[in-house]
């Protein structure tokens, strides 16, 4: 993702692989569900890591990912550059390119680019950019909104969104900072609060406030991330519910396969599919969660 800040340089340590024996959920799944939220990584020996990456992610090929999502029961996916790239969208578009099953993407970029270029990422499939606040402004500090607002504006004619990466929590004006962007945006984790938060954090609420205006989405991915306990994964479902039951036209979910950097128990990922037994209790809203919303944001 576009680093708009100094990115960790020193030891990236590597990533433990992701469950190689998915199970198949008790939850079945609607027909045309949707993965938003992948990342294929490799092979290692053919495609480069970018220098300042702060992981090394296993290879997770597009062949597994494929297969885990055939046992899920979910027909439609969309694969996200992962940081380890940078701004090199090569292994994303192959992905995109080569998959059996309707794919889209979110790509890397930054303001070297041309026109020419995201027109062509467009024709390949991308339908957004993913930028990383997390690691460039402290909570006392000001967001740097500057470059994202740039590239939003060369992207918004074209529909894309733009995703961040970012601690809601540190930010209780966070609708505020958003109100006025040139394209809609959307957040992974849930909001990405930090474990020992909640619902009631002032960030949280501005994001709700946001939601409910139309202008953010939020993906139900990557639990282990936000919660300080093993699978269930204690106080997530507050936090999903919270999210669904303001807004339940914008939101997704996602694997988050293969799930780097998770220093937990790696979940199986048919676990983590049933979770949203719990986060979305109602059928009829699942389904808007896992085909409807996935078809509008990003065009299947």
């Amino acid at each position: 993702m576009t680093q708009l800040g100094p990115q960790v340089t020193d030891a990236a340590p590597r990533c433990a692989a992701p469950d190689p024996n998915p199970r198949k959920p008790a939850l079945l799944l609607p027909a045309g569900a949707c993965d938003c939220h992948a990342h294929i990584c490799g092979p290692a020996d053919s495609y480069k890591y970018d220098d300042g990456r702060i992981y090394t992610p296993p290879d997770a090929l597009l062949p597994d990912y494929l297969a885990m999502l055939d046992t899920l029961g979910v027909q439609r996916a969309v694969v996200i550059q992962p940081s380890v790239y940078g701004t090199d969208n090569s292994v994303t578009l192959a992905a995109i390119k080569e998959s059996s099953i309707p794919c889209r993407g979110v790509a890397v970029i930054d303001e070297t680019i041309s026109d020419d270029g995201i027109a062509a990422l467009d024709q390949a499939g991308i339908r957004g950019i993913r930028l990383n606040l997390v690691d460039v402004a402290s909570p006392t500090g000001d967001m740097p909104l500057d470059i994202a607002r740039r590239l939003a504006e060369r992207i918004a004619p074209l529909g894309w969104h733009t995703e961040f990466l970012v601690h809601v929590d540190d930010y209780p004006d966070f609708d505020t900072l958003f109100a006025d962007f040139p394209t809609d945006i959307v957040l992974g984790h849930l909001g990405y609060m930090r474990p020992d938060k909640n619902i009631e954090e002032p960030g949280f609420q501005a994001l709700l406030r946001l939601m409910r205006n139309g202008r953010c989405w939020v993906k139900l991915t990557g639990p282990y991330r936000i919660s300080s306990g093993d699978l269930p994964y204690p106080g997530v479902t507050d936090t999903a519910h919270a999210l669904v039951d303001c807004a339940p036209d914008r939101i997704v979910w996602g694997s988050d396969w293969p799930h780097v950097m998770v220093t937990k128990p790696m979940p199986n990922d048919g676990e983590l599919c049933d979770l949203l037994s719990d986060w979305v209790r109602d059928g009829d809203t699942r389904r808007k969660i896992l085909v409807d919303n996935p078809a509008r944001l990003y065009g299947f």
